[in-house]
């Protein structure tokens, strides 16, 4: 179908127009899906089963550091953690390996799926937004794949060896089912990746009018309480880990802040030049 201009398309050809787009970034998750699924020893063994080994480089870390400041009794310096992984429906583990894929795939491809995000959004700006917006994939992109990185390396060990060692009697052993322990590392980094999106969120919700570093600055007590609160549901109910989660978002927060100020300073000497 030939390329109509923007203005010339009606609802259907934009609905036409997403559709294509969802497609695109659908066979790109897929593609990277099948990959991950290929390489099923790499994706399982050493990233997703890393975490619950005692040598993975968050906890030698950790080791370390308690050692240095003359902790002894901690968790963090065992020989290995007190549970093990097992498998307990029929098609558990092919279960696991497609839907680990399907979500290795999304991460993998989420700057592809941006970029189709961004060229439908895109034809619709001024030519001066889009300028402007330039880096918008590479940007969230980036602060996406950090926020994962932090997920994985802080979040899921931090929520790992806490629930590993909490025990309420003896006389019960941890045998966590594979589906457990792959939810809490897949939660953990996705939604932490999500959440490292925050400037870029409030970068276009200043761009329309619905959020300005006023009201930021006003409601900066109210956030505090639910960056708290954001940090209770993806780490471990103990206070070390909602803090350790807690200052990146806060540092996000005073992030968006100055994005949200320099937002409304541009738009306000634009104004003054027309």
């Amino acid at each position: 179908m030939a390329q109509k201009n923007i203005d010339e398309m009606s609802f259907l050809d934009h609905l036409e127009d997403l559709r294509w787009h969802l497609i695109r970034a659908t066979l790109g998750i897929v593609i990277a899906a099948s990959l991950a699924f290929i390489f099923k020893k790499f994706i399982f063994d050493v990233i997703i089963f890393g975490p619950t080994n005692m040598s993975f480089a968050t906890y030698e870390g950790l080791c370390n550091m308690s050692k240095m400041l003359g902790i002894s009794d901690t968790t963090f310096c065992a020989d290995k953690f007190p549970f093990i992984i097992q498998n307990r429906t029929v098609a558990g583990q092919f279960s696991a390996h497609i839907w680990t894929s399907i979500y290795a795939g999304f991460i993998v491809a989420f700057p592809y799926v941006l970029y189709q995000l961004w060229s439908f959004i895109s034809p619709g700006l001024k030519s001066g937004e889009r300028k402007n917006s330039r880096g918008f994939i590479i940007i969230a992109s980036l602060l996406f794949f950090l926020g994962v990185l932090f997920g994985y390396y802080i979040v899921t060990p931090l929520s790992i060896n806490f629930l590993a060692n909490y025990q309420i009697s003896e006389q019960i052993q941890n045998e966590f089912d594979v589906s457990s322990v792959i939810a809490i590392v897949r939660s953990s980094a996705i939604a932490s990746g999500f959440v490292f999106e925050l400037p870029i969120i409030i970068y276009f919700l200043t761009k329309i009018g619905l959020v300005t570093p006023q009201f930021l600055r006003n409601y900066r007590k109210y956030a505090l309480v639910i960056v708290l609160i954001l940090s209770a549901v993806i780490t471990p109910p103990d206070i070390a880990s909602q803090v350790i989660v807690a200052i990146p978002i806060l540092i996000l927060y005073q992030v968006s802040i100055y994005i949200s100020a320099v937002v409304v300073r541009n738009q306000k000497r634009k104004e003054k030049h027309v």
